[in-house]
């Protein structure tokens, strides 16, 4: 497969897994769950997703990124002004994350425009696969053409890319149809099931035989497939929704056949790649959402509009879900989640992570009823949790960190040896037992003895005190006392604080 090189490729490559692994700080709760699940961080990006991997790789629903567009011009927010070596340098290790982060059936959305869009979508095939390729969708932006310029861009890109594209159009979600759509719903005959419109193609092409029978109407006109067509169904199946009262002819009996279709059986439409600023928004309407929550001096430069957010977390997502964007802004994804009931995380590194993203989420919780507020009828209520970057887990000389706690290295060292997440916080020298294999971590005195080194030796005693496992065993601390022979015997692989713990 093609590969786009660029001048620090290998050294751009590698930054994803040289990152420090980071603790992160929680700050202040804001709503009435202490134990809320929504999380706004602040600091770099790229350390803020090495932290989060210990928790929730193979956890995220959805991702939603709106990187800057590098279109050499500059934000008040952030630089969108970078070379296009840097750019390119800037994005590729944070893809690389967000990919650990996405679940199986999880996909991510990247906003872009013509200046990077078409080398994103080379990067972007070399780390989920081509093949996980789903779409190229086209926002219409604007309403009107740019006057000062003889050929204006009319619309943006959302890259769309799966973990596994097949699971993820197996859980993706229809859209809800328009307005303008459910109009066309007519009850014409007074069905009791309701509204209902018919499709004209009652007919497929191609030619089967037991789908080439003659159909009779109530008036007692005769019709034939057209010619080089079929019809959809074979003959007992379109007998069964005729007597059903399924089949329509027209008002005088007498037309082709056409199978109706009810709107309270709709479970919505089937979304396409092209955008309508009167279905998702616009950047007028987004500029209005934004001066209305900031005021006109602290509103974002090119803010994306709810609606367009709505979309993408309806057809990606389920309640519950979790939902991140590691480019927050203006705070418009985590603002949408909070009110169509997801979990969220958002990411940015500014100041205006307080001064905005902070202020626009306690809003939410009070019940502002800008953007989607109304057609998802949102009263308020919910909560967040603000973080901010931490403490590197690991010193410059490979050492731990002596304020780091028993959990955190657990949940680590847990990540780097199964590459899952911890399921929860653990004060237990067993962390788990991952495809047979039992994972210990002897620290901080977890067993009790907070003398120095005391419990973190693995002895004769502090085996006896480990929870049993009749397996083979991974057990990690700062000292061993027992030669290859006792390891052997009794299925354990030593590992040495810090020496063998991944530091990266």
């Amino acid at each position: 497969m093609p590969t786009l090189h660029w001048l620090t490729r290998d050294k751009d490559i590698a930054a994803s897994s040289q990152a420090p692994y980071r603790l992160l700080d929680a700050v202040e709760t804001y709503g009435d769950d202490p134990e809320t699940q929504n999380m706004l961080i602040q600091g770099d990006n790229l350390d803020a997703l090495k932290a989060l991997l210990p928790f929730y790789a193979g956890k995220v629903k959805c991702i939603y990124i709106d990187p800057p567009y590098n279109t050499l011009s500059a934000f008040e927010h952030y630089d969108d002004n970078l070379e296009h070596t840097v750019w390119l340098s800037m994005i590729y290790p944070r893809l690389e994350l967000l990919r650990e982060l996405l679940s199986e059936d999880g996909s991510i959305w990247v906003s872009i425009d013509d200046n990077e869009g078409h080398y994103l979508k080379v990067i972007m095939d070399e780390i989920f696969g081509r093949k996980n390729f789903v779409a190229n969708v086209l926002w219409q932006k604007r309403i009107g053409p740019d006057s000062r310029i003889p050929l204006g861009d009319a619309h943006d890109h959302i890259l769309v890319y799966a973990i596994d594209k097949k699971k993820f159009q197996k859980s993706a979600n229809r859209i809800p149809l328009s307005k303008k759509q459910i109009a066309e719903y007519k009850n014409p005959d007074k069905d009791p099931r309701g509204p209902w419109t018919s499709s004209s193609n009652f007919s497929a092409q191609g030619y089967r035989p037991n789908q080439m029978y003659k159909i009779t109407t109530p008036a007692g006109v005769e019709h034939f497939p057209p010619e080089g067509r079929c019809w959809v169904t074979v003959e007992s199946e379109f007998l069964r929704l005729k007597d059903e009262g399924r089949m329509w002819f027209g008002k005088n009996g007498k037309g082709m056949p056409r199978k109706k279709m009810y709107l309270n059986e709709q479970a919505g439409r089937v979304s396409w790649t092209w955008w309508s600023n009167d279905d998702v928004g616009n950047t007028q309407e987004s500029k209005k959402e934004s001066i209305a929550l900031f005021g006109a001096g602290a509103a974002f430069a090119t803010p994306k509009p709810e609606r367009l957010v709505q979309r993408i977390i309806h057809i990606a997502t389920k309640p519950g879900d979790i939902v991140l964007d590691s480019f927050l802004g203006s705070n418009t994804t985590a603002a949408v989640a909070h009110k169509m009931d997801r979990q969220y995380i958002g990411i940015e590194m500014g100041e205006h992570a307080e001064t905005h993203c902070i202020p626009r989420l306690k809003k939410v919780i009070d019940g502002e009823q800008g953007g989607i507020s109304e057609a998802v009828n949102w009263e308020g209520g919910g909560s967040f949790r603000f973080y901010r970057l931490g403490a590197e887990v690991f010193t410059d000389d490979g050492k731990i960190n002596p304020t780091i706690k028993f959990p955190a290295l657990a949940a680590h060292i847990w990540f780097c040896e199964t590459k899952i997440p911890l399921a929860s916080e653990t004060n237990s020298p067993l962390l788990g037992i991952h495809n047979g294999v039992a994972y210990y971590l002897l620290f901080n005195g977890i067993l009790g003895d907070k003398t120095v080194n005391g419990g973190n030796v693995l002895t004769t005693p502090i085996l006896k005190k480990l929870p049993p496992h009749d397996g083979p065993k991974v057990i990690y601390g700062e000292g061993c006392r027992f030669g290859s022979a006792r390891l052997a015997k009794e299925q354990i692989t030593f590992k040495h604080i810090p020496y063998d713990i991944k530091a990266r």
